[in-house]
């Protein structure tokens, strides 16, 4: 078991009136000149921005606001909200959607204090040293973004995703109210489980089998969120199956699930280029590659994918062929996958198979021009990225 540090300091007000609590929390905070930042149209529509406005209009909190998040957020709006902070000297920043909202925020809060140009920090030219004070009021769970560290920004010239770690951005407190994720279309609230799954799964495929503790927490995770996806495509008003999923999407990227192990993201760096090439929704670019990755390195870790393929996808032990067992628990998954419609393959999530030159330019950007390799439990080199893009290219 890895020596850790766990550090998750965000306060969380969950349920059905938590949004009541908006302005006391933002002043709690030291909030007194508010960016209420958001997506497209659907805040709006659903009531929950002129809610916001009242209540702090109400509280007599200032606040300016700026929408227009698209997934996969871009460095473009980024560098504007930067610029209207700085000129309404704001001191807070309240995020109202999801990850790309959040992470939009998150690189706003870094950049305001900067001289230079805010991508340095996820150009490796620079690290952050500062970040204005950020809630959140979740209405999609998915990124876990509200509890975690990271923050994944698009650049707009040459549609570069990448992502940068500080403790500097972790959110002071984020709100969640299971209602709010009633609207969610289906795609999205599938391609959101996806993305919970993803975040616990690559920290548990791990080199270090004896987090005992927090393999139990991270198989119970997955099981649930399993459970209740097809519960919420059926019946988007379960509030029960709601409320386990926006938890599951908290917990899952707090790093919860990595204490004692380490994690391999490997998967999620593969996917980021597939997104930044394609513009496809992570979570399904996720559901797409996972299998041919599993299937590229399951033969150096067998125990493991044994492991989840019983313990998670209910697989019968075959204790006998390990690999046999290993398989069974990635064609499970694929299975999930396909029922709650996600892809498990590169012609499914696009619509038809990358060409070579694609797959060049994926690998060119995922390994930063063949020089930087990916992951921890298996190290992927360049050579290895082409393979299992090529893999999930044939399937």
């Amino acid at each position: 078991m890895k020596d850790f540090n766990f550090y998750a300091p965000t306060r969380v007000v969950f349920g059905r009136e938590a949004e009541e609590k908006l302005p006391q929390l933002i002043q709690q905070y030291g909030g007194g000149k508010v960016l209420v930042h958001f997506g497209g149209g659907s805040a709006r529509k659903s009531g929950l921005l002129d809610k916001v406005e009242k209540m702090l209009t109400e509280a007599g909190i200032s606040f300016v606001e700026l929408g227009g998040v698209v997934p996969n957020p871009l460095l473009s709006k980024v560098k504007e909200g930067i610029a209207l902070c700085q000129k309404e000297q704001v001191d807070f920043i309240l995020a109202v959607g999801g990850g790309s909202v959040i992470d939009s925020a998150k690189a706003i809060g870094y950049g305001v204090g900067y001289s230079g140009d805010v991508w340095d920090f996820w150009d490796g030219k620079a690290v952050p040293q500062s970040c204005l004070p950020i809630g959140v009021m979740l209405t999609i769970p998915a990124a876990g973004s509200e509890m975690s560290s990271s923050c994944v920004i698009t650049n707009d010239e040459g549609m570069l995703k990448r992502g940068v770690n500080s403790d500097l951005c972790r959110c002071k407190f984020a709100i969640m109210n299971p209602e709010r994720t009633y609207t969610l279309p289906p795609y999205q609230t599938a391609a959101g489980a996806t993305d919970i799954m993803m975040h616990t799964m690559e920290r548990y495929f791990s080199k270090y089998e004896d987090a005992l503790l927090t393999d139990a927490i991270a198989e119970a995770l997955l099981r649930t969120v399993m459970e209740a996806t097809p519960e919420v495509l059926k019946n988007p008003e379960d509030y029960r199956h709601r409320a386990a999923i926006m938890w599951a999407s908290s917990l899952s990227h707090n790093d919860l699930t990595e204490c004692g192990t380490e994690k391999d993201f490997a998967c999620h760096k593969l996917e980021h280029e597939l997104s930044g090439l394609f513009g496809v929704t992570h979570g399904a670019g996720l559901a797409a590659i996972w299998g041919s990755w599993a299937r590229y390195v399951m033969d150096k870790h067998l125990n493991r994918f044994a492991k989840f393929a019983v313990n998670v996808m209910g697989v019968t032990n075959d204790f006998t062929d390990a690999k046999a067992t290993a398989l069974k628990g990635v064609e499970a998954i694929e299975r999930f996958f396909h029922a709650i419609g996600m892809p498990t393959s590169i012609p499914e999530l696009i619509g038809r198979q990358a060409t070579d030159e694609e797959i060049e330019t994926l690998v060119e950007k995922c390994s930063r021009g063949g020089k930087m390799n990916i992951g921890a439990m298996e190290v992927l080199t360049p050579k290895d990225m082409t393979a299992v893009y090529r893999l999930a290219n044939e399937r």
